[in-house]
């Protein structure tokens, strides 16, 4: 979904994505149908004097309420996110962004610290100012005065329920749905004394089951079927999978560079940019390879891949020529990267294989040195797991040398 900018803070940009923008008017529906039902609850918990008359005779009235309190309820997400990315920063983690959503709230942290003590502290900051959040709203709601006139009964309304909410927040993250707060707590407590992956693993077991109860729940609770908490249900389970995912691939590939898996530029195949795209189709077929660097001259000027010969009518192939349906935005990485970072840039561009270059000192682009797909690097996971190993072998090059070049 797309997002869009509307500002910043301490330097981390803030972010609205579209979906947020769908949910808002949805959430100040609700709460503004619901306003009766708050009021007796707030009048329950907090024992207040707060008058329903005034605040739902007028539908204007208790659905201006309710986008106050949707509005507010989303500002206190953000602050609960610039909890966790304020102390993220103390610890020189990156934070490319704080996006609300369609589930409130996300601070997109460039990584989790291995450090378990630093991770315990940024996973309780969110929480922590919920918390501080729901305090100092109730104090508001008992500075102001129940009864008065509809202004006042609105304020009250607002910070009594604001209060509850910020607490709610606070606890709902921190049970154990890795990779929610609790569960990342959890992680970082299973830490101190295991594997990192180890604890990932085993955090992310508990997710999955703190997932599956919550989807049972929405689904069976008793009081009708909540789609809302079956989908937080579903991308709890869906983080917890792809958590644990990463955190394997990154012990797999510890000590692994990229020069390690990558096919060396002198046997990489390329196509000259002038081919016709009928000949490159057919040069796919036989090689069975899906992409070619495309060089011109002996300069590497391009990337072409099988989608980018489909997009031409096939009975227009033999007109076409490379160089006019190639890529010429050529992602590259360094020869002396690691193989996770090459992993998790061809996730962040959407493509299959990276140009390797290294710096030969005289320009700042480098030079040609290789080419590593996606398949090389399964390939070399699937070598490593075989070993046994949870790092690269120092033999991984040799292993999976004359295997490198071959994308399904």
């Amino acid at each position: 979904m797309p997002s869009y900018r509307i500002g910043s803070i301490f330097g981390i940009p803030i972010e609205l994505d579209l979906t947020f923008l769908l949910i808002l008017p949805v959430f100040a529906y609700v709460i503004g149908s619901q306003v009766g039902e708050w009021v007796g609850i707030l009048n329950d918990v907090f024992g207040a004097g707060i008058a329903a008359a005034p605040l739902t005779g007028e539908p204007a009235v208790a659905f201006g309420i309710g986008t106050a309190a949707a509005i507010a309820l989303f500002a206190s997400v953000l602050l609960h996110e610039l909890g966790h990315s304020v102390v993220a920063m103390r610890y020189d983690v990156e934070i490319a962004s704080i996006k609300l959503w369609l589930f409130g709230g996300v601070a997109q942290l460039s990584r989790f610290p291995d450090d378990w003590r630093q991770e315990l502290y940024i996973a309780i900051a969110g929480p922590i100012v919920s918390v501080l959040l729901g305090v100092a709203f109730f104090v508001g709601f008992r500075l102001v005065p129940g009864s008065g006139g509809v202004a006042t009964a609105a304020i009250a309304f607002l910070l009594g329920y604001l209060a509850l909410t910020n607490v709610a927040l606070a606890i709902f993250n921190m049970l154990p749905g890795f990779p929610m707060d609790g569960g990342r707590v959890l992680r970082a407590l299973w830490a101190r004394n295991q594997p990192y992956a180890v604890a990932t693993r085993r955090a992310a077991t508990v997710g999955k089951a703190f997932a599956f109860l919550l989807g049972f729940f929405a689904l069976f609770g008793g009081s009708g079927i909540n789609l809302y908490l079956v989908a937080i249900a579903f991308f709890i389970y869906m983080g917890a999978s792809s958590e644990a995912q990463q955190t394997m691939l990154r012990a797999a590939f510890e000590g692994v560079s990229v020069s390690d898996v990558m096919t060396p530029v002198e046997e990489v195949e390329t196509v000259d940019a002038r081919t016709s795209v009928a000949d490159l189709v057919d040069r796919m077929f036989r090689t069975r390879h899906t992409g070619f660097p495309v060089t011109e001259n002996g300069r590497l000027v391009g990337m072409v891949t099988l989608e980018d010969a489909r997009a031409v009518n096939e009975v227009e192939r033999d007109a076409y020529r490379v160089e006019e349906v190639m890529s010429r935005d050529l992602h590259t990485i360094d020869a002396d990267a690691d193989a996770m970072e090459a992993f998790s840039r061809m996730q962040e561009h959407g493509v299959g294989r990276l140009v390797v270059i290294r710096a030969d000192g005289e320009g700042e682009e480098g030079s040609f040195t290789g080419l590593i797909s996606r398949t090389d690097l399964m390939t070399a996971l699937d070598i490593i797991q075989s070993s046994g190993g949870e790092s690269g072998a120092p033999s991984l090059r040799r292993e999976t040398e004359g295997d490198q070049t071959r994308d399904v």
